[in-house]
């Protein structure tokens, strides 16, 4: 008897990732797509990394920005030298014989406008990070930095045009939360779906008997109160400079407290720069140092992930403020240990915490209530282990990358295409 004919095999579906500095956002969702099956490639810029099964290529501007342009077109022809080396890339990919069945992209820095070019008839999902504003976000919410003028709000304006052009091409917009989603104009709200891309949350539980030595060799073990923050760049936008206000009233109530505070102090951050070389640990340090004990006050500088994880899992309450901008993941790994959350009264946190349930707000400019609320965990650390435990757990159901981020971006992906083999 002759043996039965094999069946052929079905060629797996393929995704494209789009992203300057590939994987961004999307690491954990590019290897969710391999496991599921689907054939990887990504086109990034030159900062963009390898990762393992991707084919990952990365682009050349063939120019640089004019000099002179007129300025608020700057952003926007920045974009679009990005969206045309992004494009030429795209259509090698194309030529190799790479077409993608979906697209997967960040519209922040141009790169997806003309992929409905390249690949016609493919749908596009983007990353909805943010949707720049004049007023009350980054920009125009905190005036005491700001001496804004019409100018410079048809500036904040203009930086948005690139942006727009890639929406208008998308199919789908992901956005990581309510706010974040409030962001972009009523033209796309009709297209956008809102689910956290995902955090670790199962390396993030909090664990007992850790400590840490401090740069100036001081052992922490959280046996005393300690209050955590960590930006990735110390600024005004994530509240550094209300932190280092509140600071000294606390260090003068509670003599056993420490701060631990992580992160980078380069001058660089989302708020813009400081002039003349300045940064905001020194502003700050010059503005309030004389009333602080520096043999209390850690800065860490950046450190690996762990050592942070490990720092979280001794704090006895962590400080999160934020303008009206994108929701960090640092918030979401302190909720998920167990942290008490101290946080600003601003719409991303409360997309996050809900005061008195998770974690404790208060208007971002008030000094004295983030002070008050330092020194009452301190007295009263018992008073707040319901609110520890509930923001764990709003932590697993919102955020967990296993759970929540990578399946609903499979699920999404299945939605427009189908399987990976059909």
């Amino acid at each position: 008897m002759a043996a039965a004919a094999k069946a052929p095999s079905l060629a797996a579906k393929r995704i494209l990732f789009v992203h300057q500095n590939f994987p961004g956002q999307f690491p954990h969702i590019a290897d969710g797509c391999l496991a599921a099956g689907y054939k990887v490639a990504a086109v990034a810029g030159p900062t963009g990394k390898n990762r393992p099964g991707i084919d990952v290529r990365r682009w050349k501007l063939s120019r640089g920005s004019t000099p002179g342009l007129f300025e608020p077109a700057t952003r926007a022809e920045a974009d679009l030298l990005r969206a045309d080396a992004a494009a030429h890339l795209a259509a090698q990919f194309k030529a190799d014989g790479f077409v993608p069945d979906l697209i997967i992209g960040h519209p922040g820095w141009g790169e997806t406008i003309h992929m409905h070019e390249v690949f016609p008839g493919v749908p596009i999902i983007l990353f909805g990070e943010f949707f720049y504003k004049s007023r009350g976000a980054d920009v125009g919410f905190d005036l005491e930095f700001e001496n804004r003028t019409f100018t410079d709000d048809l500036r904040s304006s203009a930086k948005n045009i690139g942006m727009a052009g890639a929406c208008s091409t998308a199919d789908v917009i992901v956005c990581p939360t309510p706010f974040q989603a409030s962001t972009h104009p009523k033209a796309f709200q009709p297209m956008i779906r809102v689910f956290h891309e995902g955090v670790d949350i199962a390396k993030s539980g909090r664990k007992t008997g850790g400590a840490l030595k401090m740069p100036n060799g001081t052992v922490l073990d959280g046996s005393t109160p300690v209050i955590t923050f960590i930006n990735r760049n110390f600024e005004r936008l994530r509240g550094f400079h209300i932190f280092m206000r509140a600071l000294p009233a606390l260090m003068q109530a509670r003599p056993d407290a420490h701060v631990i505070v992580i992160g980078a102090d380069d001058g660089k951050g989302y708020g813009g720069q400081l002039p003349d070389g300045q940064t905001w640990k020194g502003k700050m340090l010059a503005e309030v140092g004389d009333r602080l004990d520096l043999n209390r006050l850690h800065f860490t500088g950046k450190v690996p992930h762990p050592q942070m994880l490990a720092a979280l899992s001794m704090s006895w309450a962590h400080v999160y403020y934020t303008y009206p901008f994108v929701l960090s993941w640092s918030l979401v790994e302190a909720m998920a240990s167990e942290c008490l959350i101290l946080g600003s009264d601003t719409a991303p946190v409360r997309d996050a915490i809900t005061s008195g349930q998770e974690g404790i707000l208060n208007d971002f400019f008030d000094v004295e209530a983030l002070s008050n609320a330092m020194i009452d965990a301190c007295a009263n650390p018992d008073r707040y282990t319901a609110l520890r435990k509930a923001a764990r757990e709003k932590a697993l159901r919102l955020f967990d990358r296993e759970t929540v981020g990578v399946p609903k971006w499979l699920e999404l992906i299945r939605e427009l295409i189908g399987p990976a083999q059909g």
